[in-house]
């Protein structure tokens, strides 16, 4: 069986049409930036140094300008136009990720139809999360199938109606806003039909820059002119939440500064914030953890699976099963900011699940 990796490049054209991708340098700036040093930074990546130099100055031909400045005492550092392209590589990165993964796995499925004999993979549709992406990791790892598509709770749950995924992945929060939430999942799960199983609990809130330079104390700061938002895409559960949240308080969502904006992954939000392109965000807390945010927590969830109760028993859905109720697997979820795996591989049945009885 073959594997498919998708990455995400930028590539600079100068205007005479010359090309040159920034896939090789970018790892040179970022450890020059961390030992202050470009002939330390060719060594580590086991470069020669006029080899290094190089490929600085190539970047720099197409670019412009110099991603290298020199300081008394200081040695070499990056310059502004460097910490951009460093932050740009980072960027791109982020905000595609959940999808490149996404598209890896669908290319790799489609072409080892023609190479393997047919597998019984387990299909997940899901809306992103750390712990998602740590199953996907561990079920590759012990060469279980997995085909994973990243998609909006509601997506997700529709899917498992249509029959066109084995495990949809979706999350509610804890307390007022439940019921709500829960009412949208009801209209395409049957209890009948369909049961939950608990993956974790996590927290969700605010994305700050370091230091709160903003001064954002919660929710309520959103209704401020000089405050500049990044929401997640129509549609997702993080989405529902948020509009619900700030009608309670009086926040016309629509007057929220960047709230049309629209973003696929935890991931990418925190990129965004990181990068100074917004001054707040709302997502996950192993996010903001990653790329050095503060985190405000709001609200507390679960985050489910739905799947149809007579395949649970079955491969490969039982495989599954077992690996979410091991040790090794609740250990691996608990190492995540925010993230509780407590419940994590028990089933519930519809209304206990939906109605929050777990907690």
């Amino acid at each position: 069986m073959i594997k498919i990796e998708c990455q995400a490049q930028l590539v600079v054209r100068d205007q005479d049409g010359r090309e040159a991708s920034l896939t090789d340098v970018v790892p040179l700036l970022s450890l020059v930036n961390e030992s202050g040093s470009i002939s330390q930074a060719a060594t580590l990546k086991g470069l020669s140094y006029r080899h290094a130099w190089g490929l600085l100055r190539a970047i720099e031909e197409r670019l412009g300008g110099a991603l290298i400045a020199k300081e008394r005492g200081r040695g070499s550092v990056l310059s502004e136009l460097g910490l951009a392209v460093l932050r740009a590589q980072r960027l791109c990165g982020e905000r595609l990720d959940g999808n490149m993964q996404a598209l890896a796995s669908e290319v790799a499925s489609d072409l080892n139809r023609w190479l393997a004999p047919p597998t019984d993979n387990v299909r997940i549709y899901a809306s992103h999360g750390y712990a998602v992406a740590a199953l996907v990791t561990e079920l590759v790892t012990r060469d279980i199938g997995v085909e994973i598509k990243y998609r909006d709770s509601g997506e997700s749950v529709t899917a498992l109606a249509r029959g066109e995924c084995d495990l949809a992945g979706f999350h509610l929060p804890r307390g007022e806003f439940r019921e709500a939430c829960a009412d949208v999942y009801r209209h395409w799960l049957d209890p009948q039909r369909h049961v939950l199983v608990h993956l974790t609990q996590r927290k969700q809130g605010l994305f700050l820059a370091k230091g709160n330079p903003k001064e954002i104390a919660g929710l309520a700061d959103l209704r401020r002119d000089d405050i500049r938002f990044v929401n997640r895409q129509p549609g997702s559960g993080t989405r529902m939440l948020l509009d619900l949240a700030l009608r309670r308080i009086d926040i016309d969502p629509d007057r929220v500064n960047g709230y049309a904006s629209a973003e696929l992954t935890h991931s990418a939000i925190a990129a965004f914030v990181a990068s100074g392109m917004a001054d707040v965000g709302f997502g996950v807390e192993p996010a903001a953890h990653h790329f050095g945010l503060d985190f405000v927590p709001v609200v507390d969830e679960d985050y489910y699976f739905a799947c149809e109760r007579q395949a649970l028993e079955r491969a490969p859905l039982a495989a599954v099963v077992a690996l979410l109720r091991s040790g090794a697997f609740h250990e691996s979820v608990a190492r995540l900011e925010g993230y509780d795996p407590l419940h994590c591989g028990e089933v519930f049945d519809l209304d206990t699940g939906l109605g929050g009885a777990v907690a």
